[in-house]
């Protein structure tokens, strides 16, 4: 099921932004330069699909993608306008690096990047763990949304 998030209630989260500085987490835009390493990551941890979407999002001028780095590595990713205008995703982050907020600040980055580009919705497709984003975001289903744009989906396993 797709999920609907109200970009004018977005606010920025200095608390967050502070964990991130403690954990020596950077969250930014890929560099071209980045773009097969960031998709080489994801295919490895998250496979051919997300990679193909991350992909999408490092094409576009300046990417719709955002990445978690520590020490010049690579904790995770998040992307929006990849599948479809307006939506996020895919995102994820390193097993070794979840529980320290990174999933939450990558979140964040992409719908502010959405909200400044006018947005005033957006759209979580296939949203997979749903209390995380009505929790963090105050996200909401929307009825009749799945199987949504994935319906006939080529197997990309």
């Amino acid at each position: 099921m797709d999920y609907l998030v109200n970009l004018s209630l977005l606010r920025p989260r200095p608390d967050l932004d502070d964990r991130m500085a403690a954990a020596g987490v950077t969250i930014r835009r890929p560099l071209a330069s980045e773009a097969r390493l960031v998709t080489e990551w994801v295919e490895t941890h998250f496979g051919k699909g997300w990679a193909s979407e991350a992909g999408i999002a490092l094409t576009r001028q300046p990417p719709t993608c955002f990445i978690a780095t520590r020490r010049q590595q690579l904790l995770g990713f998040a992307c929006h306008e990849s599948i479809a205008r307006g939506f996020f995703g895919p995102t994820g982050v390193a097993e070794e690096a979840r529980g320290l907020g990174i999933g939450h600040a990558l979140l964040l980055a992409c719908l502010s990047d959405l909200k400044a580009m006018g947005y005033g919705y957006a759209v979580i497709g296939d949203v997979g763990p749903s209390a995380f984003y009505e929790k963090a975001v105050g996200a909401m289903p929307i009825p009749d949304s799945a199987p949504g744009l994935y319906a006939g989906m080529l197997d990309v396993r």
